[in-house]
């Protein structure tokens, strides 16, 4: 199993580098965001600090852009193009595909984030260098939930539906998920209803001051790092 498992890993990472015109595009919001609002006054911010501010917004944005809507548009596809149904008929099981695709975007998102992060140390940026721990912790299980939703939705709906949900869902994060204010303690509750907040926000509490993640943060993301991922499992379809 390990075998298949780690086959599938390299396939879907030879995949993606194959679209490296898509990674780039996924890569390009995040870095308007990071060079503009981290650099020029363009919008108010709560600190003198902007790129301190700023950063971790945009690596959770980063995160978000790549487990969920990439994920979920690709994945459609695969479905709708019968490739999913060819990987039906190995000894791939369901479970094994959906940790390979999570495997493998986490690799893509280690890239992403580490070439996103020089180029805030490059222009300035100064984060907490003993918070890395926990800001990885809360990055694995937000890329994890996200990833778990992306391939529920993309095996459940219509390519053309998955695109369109996917897109929608990311804009909507991305006008309240925190990524240019500050979110209020919601909860974890609150925080689960708005992950990218969350995950912003465990990242600035971290990297920018050097603090803990608050408890209703880890929850939030421990639940969409539970809940998705044992749903599209049970849901997920071949074809």
């Amino acid at each position: 199993m390990r075998t298949i498992l780690a086959t599938q890993i390299r396939m879907e990472l030879l995949l993606t580098a194959r679209r490296g015109e898509a990674v780039v595009l996924a890569m390009g919001v995040p870095l308007l965001v990071l060079l503009g609002a981290g650099l020029f006054d363009v919008t108010n911010l709560p600190t003198e600090d902007r790129l301190g501010y700023v950063v971790p917004g945009v690596l959770a944005l980063t995160v978000m852009s790549t487990a969920f809507t990439g994920q979920a548009i690709t994945t459609g596809y695969e479905r709708s193009y019968g490739v999913l149904k060819r990987l039906g008929a190995s000894p791939l099981t369901r479970p094994g595909l959906l940790l390979a695709k999570t495997a493998a975007v986490l690799v893509q998102i280690v890239a992403q984030v580490l070439v996103l992060a020089l180029v805030g140390l490059a222009v300035g940026w100064r984060p907490e260098a003993g918070a890395l721990l926990p800001a990885l912790g809360v990055t694995v299980l937000a890329a994890a939930g996200y990833s778990g939703l992306a391939l529920l939705l993309a095996s459940v709906l219509k390519p053309e539906t998955t695109t369109g949900a996917a897109t929608l869902i990311y804009v909507v994060m991305l006008s309240v998920g925190g990524i240019m204010f500050g979110a209020p303690d919601l909860g974890a509750a609150g925080w689960f209803l708005l992950p990218l907040a969350a995950h912003a926000e465990a990242l600035r509490e971290t990297l920018m001051h050097g603090g803990s993640v608050p408890a209703g943060i880890w929850l939030a993301l421990v639940a969409w790092a539970v809940l998705w991922p044992a749903v599209a499992a049970r849901k997920f379809r071949w074809e």
